[in-house]
C-alpha cells in the first residue's frame, strides 16, 4: 500500500512540474527579454524585447533601427522578409515552436521618429517550412 501511495504521490509531482509549450514559451521569452534587452545587434540595430502571444501562439520580437537604417525609403521589404525567413529556417532554438506551427513577428522601429513602424512582418508555418 505504502508503495502504490509513494508511485501517485510521485506522479502528481511530476506532472505538476511540467509546463505547457505556451507556458515555457511565456516564461523563456519574458525571462530573455529581462536579461538581456535592450542588446546591441550591431551599429545601427537593438534588440528591444521579446514577447509571447498567448492569443494567437507568435513569438514577438521588437527592435529599433538607427543611423542609416532608420529610414522607410531605403528598407527592401521584401528582401527584409526573405532574409528574417532564412534565419528562421536555419534557426535550432526555435525548432519545438516551429514543429507546434507558432507564428513569429519581427517589428523594427525608428529611433529617430518615435512609434514609427519602419517593417513589421509575420512568418507562419507555411513561410518557414
Amino acid at each position: 500500500m505504502k508503495k502504490i501511495i509513494l508511485f501517485a504521490a510521485t506522479l502528481f509531482a511530476l506532472s505538476a512540474c511540467q509546463e505547457s509549450l505556451e507556458q515555457r514559451a511565456l516564461r523563456t521569452l519574458q525571462d530573455y527579454s529581462d536579461k538581456n534587452c535592450p542588446m546591441m545587434l550591431s551599429e545601427q540595430i537593438t534588440m528591444d524585447s521579446c514577447a509571447f502571444e498567448l492569443s494567437t501562439h507568435t513569438l514577438h520580437y521588437y527592435y529599433t533601427l538607427s543611423g542609416e537604417m532608420d529610414n522607410d525609403s531605403t528598407m527592401d521589404s521584401e528582401a527584409m522578409r526573405q532574409m528574417l525567413v532564412d534565419a528562421l529556417k536555419n534557426e535550432t532554438s526555435t525548432r519545438i515552436y516551429k514543429e507546434a506551427g507558432y507564428s513569429f513577428q519581427y517589428t523594427y522601429h525608428s529611433q529617430s521618429k518615435r512609434g514609427q513602424v519602419l517593417f513589421d512582418a509575420t512568418m507562419t508555418k507555411e513561410d518557414y517550412q
